[in-house]
């Protein structure tokens, strides 16, 4: 079952979905050719717990945790 990639966890990895909105992230996301299918995971929390810090096909993304509600996710054990 999709979840937001907010909700996920430091450590916790899985392959998006959907990217959903029409903002300057999607945009960013199809300009670095990630589609749905793609795995990520998420590396750690800012100190304050926004930006979270991501990783995907060989980037490295800080992300707040509002545009990162956008990307539906399905959870994986790929560590």
């Amino acid at each position: 079952m999709p979840v937001p990639l907010s909700e996920f966890k430091p450590g916790e990895s899985g392959t998006i979905v959907s990217i959903q909105g029409t903002g300057a992230l999607r945009q960013r996301l199809i300009a670095m050719g990630v589609t749905p299918g793609t795995w990520l995971i998420v590396r750690k929390f800012a100190p304050l717990g926004d930006p979270m810090e991501i990783r995907l096909r060989n980037y490295n993304l800080s992300i707040r945790k509002r545009d990162a509600a956008m990307i539906a996710m399905v959870r994986e054990d790929r560590l």
